[in-house]
């Protein structure tokens, strides 16, 4: 290692901010500066999410401009640079690079009407295997099929369609190159194999992107090139700066939790919540849904998701904490800081107000039908009673995941670690605890994404042998919550005689919801 050049740069562009913080080898958190997004998305039409992708360049080469300037670290001792970003966002550029249009970001909701057709023997042979109407609802979701029905001069002219990790990818190297471990969304990507499909794999016929507009893919840890002049001049470092691939902002999450033994399983309590653990083999927990490539090579992380999960957080504070936002303006803290005194004035499990978390529809389980529900309403209950049910809802939600994830590897699950920003809810960690009868816990950084990021270029730059040996050294423990005995006997009658029970009877009730008002679409 360059004595003189002995820090990582790592980069983490989420949907509603941008961060570049500042690592040593032994994954200590040197400097940190965040940029927000303002606003998070524009919205031409209801349902649609788009965002100016130059806005995401921007926030990357103010937030490195805002660490020099801090004076704690200079661009000189930065030996490399990671990047990790939001998945499922898609960006088209023309022959000369331009951008085209908004990005498409991950919570958009528009469809394609008219997806290309597949061959008779495909349908024949999705059709006996159950999974035409999965097929059909991923023909619907790809956004390339709905430019190419809706802007098809626009999509004639997209020389490249790239995921928002490989246009910064791009903006940095010049070059038309991403991670395997960014490939998340509605593109023809073998997840078993991590590499673009075959050419005879039926997606190149499902999807209307040609393999021309797709970037190059190298590894995690591997080199994705070297920052280009006009770039560094941007953020403020040295041209030729080596940038290293990381991964997909939940796969590096994992990682910088440490999250690499199969039998541990990773929380992440953020925009979407999920359960993940990381597995040597590819192994489909949910059928025909794929496992998402990991944050290190040969590896994939068994995903379950709660779509909007702690989203009903921001939903629970616009809609109810007018108090709260009040006193915390008068304090000059954030309001979510005070909800844990929602949480800890009420007991474990709501006095029986359940919340079933399917604020958005899924795919298979739950399905299409399916909505949120909350029963059990009385005079006794108040609004601290209806935030714990949401956060108790979202827990009991996670560890149906980890059922579904143990049942298909067979082993069960004996650690838990927790990321994201619900992490940093004491009365959340313990909730966790008591519903999954584990100790939850907490890593000492909470910036666990641009971690796995940095672990990935720390081991690119050789400075550790391996991606396991890098977690040693560089991830550390934090706050350990353990499970109590009286809130775990409530939890588990309340979770399998209750929750577990409210989807299956509930579900009828949906879809003649959905037969009736057409809701949800």
């Amino acid at each position: 290692m360059n004595q003189n050049k002995n820090k990582i740069l790592a980069i983490d562009v989420g949907t509603q901010s941008t961060r570049a913080l500042v690592f040593d080898a032994q994954g200590r958190a040197l400097a940190k500066a965040q940029v927000a997004h303002d606003p998070v998305y524009v919205s031409p039409q209801p349902g649609w999410a788009e965002q100016d992708p130059e806005l995401y360049w921007q926030a990357v080469a103010s937030a490195c401009q805002q660490l020099w300037q801090a004076g704690g670290v200079s661009p000189d001792e930065i030996a490399a640079l990671s990047l990790t970003t939001l998945r499922g966002s898609l960006v088209c550029v023309d022959a000369e690079g331009r951008v085209l249009r908004p990005a498409l970001v991950w919570l958009d909701q528009r469809e394609c009407t008219a997806p290309p057709k597949l061959s008779l023997p495909w349908r024949a042979a999705f059709a006996l295997a159950g999974a035409g109407a999965l097929i059909a609802h991923l023909q619907r979701q790809a956004e390339c099929n709905w430019l190419a029905l809706n802007e098809p001069e626009l999509w004639a002219r997209t020389a490249k369609f790239l995921l928002v990790s490989g246009w910064l990818s791009h903006r940095l190297t010049g070059d038309y190159v991403d991670s395997t471990g960014c490939q998340v969304g509605y593109l023809p990507f073998d997840y078993r194999r991590l590499d673009w499909a075959a050419p005879r794999d039926f997606k190149w016929q499902a999807m209307a992107v040609r393999r021309e507009q797709l970037p190059r893919l190298v590894h995690p840890g591997q080199p994705l090139g070297a920052l280009r002049a006009e770039a560094a001049a941007a953020l403020g470092l040295p041209p030729g700066l080596p940038i290293i691939a990381a991964a997909a902002d939940k796969a590096c999450e994992v990682l910088g939790c440490g999250a690499l033994a199969p039998d541990t399983a990773q929380l992440s309590f953020g925009t979407t919540a999920t359960i993940n653990t990381t597995q040597p083999r590819y192994v489909e927990v949910q059928r025909l849904l794929p496992a998402y490539p990991g944050a290190l090579p040969d590896a994939w992380n068994t995903e379950i998701q709660i779509y909007r999960g702690f989203w009903m957080v921001s939903w629970f504070k616009r809609e109810f904490a007018h108090r709260e936002q009040a006193l915390a303006a008068e304090r000059g803290v954030a309001v979510e800081s005070l909800f844990d005194e929602l949480l800890d004035s009420v007991p474990a499990g709501s006095l029986g107000l359940t919340l079933q978390p399917y604020w958005s529809p899924g795919v298979t389980d739950p399905g299409p039908e399916a909505k949120g529900a909350i029963i059990g309403f009385g005079e006794v209950h108040s609004r601290a009673h209806l935030y714990r049910a949401i956060i108790e809802g979202l827990v009991y939600g996670l560890r149906g995941g980890r059922e579904q994830i143990e049942r298909k590897l067979g082993r069960p699950i004996r650690r838990l670690v927790v990321g994201g920003g619900g992490s940093q809810s004491d009365a959340a960690m313990q909730i966790t605890a008591d519903i999954f009868q584990l100790p939850a816990e907490r890593p000492s950084l909470y910036e666990t994404s641009a971690l796995g990021a940095a672990i990935n270029a720390a081991v690119g730059l050789g400075w550790h042998a391996d991606h396991a040996t890098a977690v040693r050294a560089m991830c550390h423990p934090g706050q350990v919550f353990q499970p109590r005995p009286e809130a775990v006997r409530a939890y588990e009658a309340l979770y399998r005689e209750v929750y577990r029970e409210l989807y299956p009877r509930l579900k009828p009730l949906y879809q003649r919801i959905r037969r009736i008002t057409g809701y949800p679409a």
